[in-house]
């Protein structure tokens, strides 16, 4: 394994290409990407940062986070507030994530898409209006402990940061998550089932991973 240092500028230009060239792509083929990692790692600001990229080069774009998808809290709570355990295994809403997002844009699916689904700080609906994915349109997908669940992406990125740098980076009020991602690294390796990985110790230096 190598690690290849590169500048942010230069990492979202190569996503954007990879992406906006991706084989799957073709024909009006609609691409589903995963922007991986811990809230410590930003991977919502990954995603939202290939989005202009993506449409200078012609692909509408539709950004959705895993986070407006997650269970209620009658079931994401069942075991409290810090249970590490079930914010590894429940917290997210697979099956919505599936019906509401990623099924539609198979090929020969509606191609509608719901946006978000539940605001998990007031535990209600967001009423969101279903919308449309162009042909040829490409949607970014951010969140943590996506990879391994056997969701469909047509390419997944991997923001990896090593358990010093998890752990100084994310707030005290939320380290109680910490086994939760030293298990998802343990039992699902998201580093090696990742398309690409992106060592994000420092979000001004990252590193490209290369096998």
């Amino acid at each position: 394994m190598q690690v290849r240092p590169i500048s942010p500028e230069r990492l979202i230009d190569l996503l954007a290409e990879r992406i906006d060239t991706h084989p799957a792509g073709t024909d009006g083929r609609r691409l589903r990407i995963a922007i991986d990692g811990a809230p410590a790692a930003r991977p919502g600001e990954l995603a939202d940062s290939l989005v202009e990229p993506l449409r200078l080069r012609g692909r509408p774009v539709l950004r959705v986070s895993a986070g407006d998808f997650l269970r209620p809290a009658s079931l994401r709570l069942e075991y409290g507030r810090h249970d590490p355990d079930a914010y590894h295994d429940l917290w997210l809403d697979d099956g919505a994530l599936l019906r509401e997002v990623l099924d539609p844009l198979e090929p020969g699916g509606s191609a509608r898409v719901l946006p978000s689904l539940r605001d998990a700080a007031t535990d209600r609906s967001t009423r969101a209006p279903y919308t449309e994915l162009p042909p040829g349109g490409v949607l970014l997908l951010d969140g943590a402990l996506l990879i391994g669940r056997w969701l469909p992406f047509e390419l997944t990125v991997h923001l990896a940061l090593t358990p010093a740098a998890l752990a100084r980076r994310t707030p005290p009020q939320e380290r109680w998550t910490l086994p939760a991602f030293a298990r998802y690294e343990a039992e699902t390796g998201p580093s090696e089932l990742a398309d690409l990985t992106v060592r994000a110790d420092d979000p001004r230096h990252p590193a490209l991973v290369l096998p």
